[in-house]
């Protein structure tokens, strides 16, 4: 009895010093609008959007750093949040596809954003809210767990008694598991290798411009067998919080940079097929002359349907049981309305021409002088291999032999599409995940070096100080002479409408402002460093800062290009402690 004590009081420390909280009972679902139902929310949380990630034979069999099986805690030491209705251990955010002993485990949008809160000892549900997982740290961990298990005869003859469910398989079994195992784990590593940085991105944080592209010029357009341009990819240094799901189809621009068109269900579908492009499978060639196949695993049907989903999705509404000062927040309504709404978060509809029968928000892209590191990505310049010459007129520009990294997004995406409607395209089928599988008549590929395995993830431990790398403009136009060419300029970003903006902290698109009481406050005196995790303070609107969980290190205005600068943004920074007061008020009602 004393030991199980024991344990359990070791699981709960555990737990408490990964700064991802331990259960709480079943969380409190928060207010989201009549059209938010358990059915949408249940949808939601495992509907596929073509990601193929790894053969679920193959995570059931794995070990996690301590020996455990990697699904034991269903994946909760990242902050993934439990499905009770998946019968695989398979958090939220996770589906398979498939039957049998060849079903996939892909990953869909709710992984990374649906979030859980806690306030005195309750939890309360976000679906939409920008998640507290630590994503890099499962990719860093899935990678080592597929490098232990080949390691050696030993380790893998283990694994394959697992996946092949015998203790004593067949030698040409388990050669032809090694070979599909060696596949995966080629383009997996060296996409790890290629895109995690030193410094992990922490909780509730992810660099998902360079995720993508990495995909698609480090992975998917090289020769064959593995399709692998490795000098393509480039260290992801630019994390940002991940954003918020609610309202998105509204907005006239989005991602961060307000480099991604929006509003209408064309450009709905453009933002979703690139994301799927970050874990779907995506095998382009040249077809004939100009013309490319553009075959892809993208479930273009549960794309559709996740969109539906997110206009049924309504913003959060501050809990009942939560305090709050109705006549402090009408006085505070008229300080935003005076300080914050007009040019920047206003709910200004517009009718773009380029869909006359749908309104949207203006979105402004704006440089508030906030953190600029993002737009170094936007400036990366690939080869552009089996898409050499690819390109849709007045969409998409033709590539060059070396293109921007974003060019060549814009492209997949556009040719993903093209062939989804006009049924050109031919899809690809799932292998065994991200993009993997044998080489024609189950030949060896050519052996790489995968010894060099990325060293355990240090979340957040120092600040990255990192100047602006040489050579970098000011500003960037993509797509020239298409119908879709705009101009970026270094440090600008998307100011949103801010309905449910109480439930989104940390603040800033990088995370690096712990709440909004703090972001009021002149960005030299903001704090340096704070912890992140799921325990919330309402009174100054934002993560708990003193919880247990790991520390969020951020720079000041002399690093602006760190990528964690806290710098920026120092409207209402000005105003009298009783007007902050009303003003936090306020926002608490959005």
């Amino acid at each position: 009895m004393r030991r199980v004590a024991f344990l359990i009081r070791f699981a709960l420390v555990v737990a408490a010093s990964s700064g991802i909280e331990t259960a709480l009972g079943d969380p409190i679902y928060v207010d989201q609008g009549r059209d938010w139902t358990t059915a949408e929310r249940t949808d939601f949380y495992i509907r596929d959007q073509g990601s193929r990630l790894i053969n679920l034979a193959w995570l059931q069999a794995l070990k996690g750093r301590d020996g455990q099986p990697f699904l034991s805690d269903g994946m909760s030491r990242y902050g993934f949040l439990p499905n009770p209705g998946n019968t695989a251990n398979l958090p939220v955010g996770f589906h398979t596809t498939g039957s049998g002993g060849s079903q996939i485990v892909g990953v869909t949008c709710s992984a990374c954003h649906t979030r859980q809160v806690e306030v005195d000892g309750k939890a309360y549900r976000i679906d939409g809210g920008p998640a507290f997982i630590d994503f890099q740290a499962f990719l860093s961990d899935l990678d080592k767990a597929v490098g232990d298990a080949t390691a050696s005869e030993a380790a893998f003859a283990a694994f394959a008694a697992a996946v092949l469910q015998s203790a004593t398989p067949t030698a040409a079994d388990v050669d032809k598991l090694r070979q599909r195992v060696d596949a995966w784990y080629r383009r997996f590593h060296t996409f790890v290798a290629g895109t995690l940085p030193a410094v992990g991105w922490g909780l509730g944080r992810l660099d998902a411009i360079g995720i993508i592209f990495n995909r698609i010029s480090g992975t998917d357009v090289g020769p064959p067998p593995d399709f692998l341009i490795p000098e393509n990819m480039k260290i992801g240094d630019a994390p940002v919080r991940y954003p918020f799901l609610w309202n998105s189809p509204m907005q006239n621009q989005t991602d961060w940079a307000g480099f991604v068109l929006n509003g209408n269900r064309v450009f709905a579908l453009a933002r979703n097929t690139g994301q799927a492009l970050a874990f779907g499978n995506f095998e382009p060639r040249r077809s004939f002359g100009p013309f490319f196949n553009y075959a892809n695993s993208i479930n273009f049907d549960g794309l559709k349907r996740l969109e539906e989903l997110l206009l049924k999705m309504g913003p959060p509404k501050w809990p009942s049981d939560w305090p709050i000062d109705s006549k402090l927040a009408k006085d505070g309504q008229k300080i935003f309305e005076r300080q914050c709404s007009k040019g920047c978060h206003e709910k200004k509809e517009v009718r773009a021409l380029r869909d006359l029968f749908v309104t949207t928000w203006v979105t402004p892209v704006q440089n508030v002088g906030t953190d600029t590191r993002q737009f170094d990505e936007l400036g990366w310049r690939v080869k552009t291999g089996a898409l050499k010459g690819a390109g849709i007129p007045l969409i998409a520009r033709h590539l060059e032999e070396e293109d921007y990294a974003v060019h060549m997004m814009f492209s997949a995406v556009a040719g993903a599409i093209l062939d989804n409607k006009l049924h050109l395209g031919s899809d690809v089928g799932s292998g065994d995940g991200f993009g993997s599988s044998l080489p024609p008549n189950a030949q060896k590929a050519p052996s790489t070096s995968l010894s060099l395995s990325p060293a355990p993830v240090k979340a957040s431990i120092a600040p990255p100080s990192s100047a602006q790398p040489p050579n970098q403009p000011e500003s960037l136009t993509i797509e020239p002479g298409t119908l879709l060419e705009r101009t970026l300029n270094r440090g600008e970003y998307e100011a949103r409408v801010l309905e449910g903006i109480w439930a989104a902290a940390p603040y800033l698109h990088n995370g690096s402002v712990a709440t909004l009481a703090e972001l009021l406050v002149p960005p030299a005196k903001r704090m340096s460093q704070f912890k992140v995790g799921a325990k919330y303070d309402i009174k100054n609107v934002g993560l708990d800062v003193t919880q247990e969980g790991p520390t969020r290190p951020v720079t000041d205005c002399n690093d602006l290009n760190s990528g964690n600068s806290r710098c920026g943004h120092d409207y209402g920074t000005r105003l009298s402690d009783d007007e902050k007061k009303a003003l936090l008020e306020y926002l608490k009602t959005l």
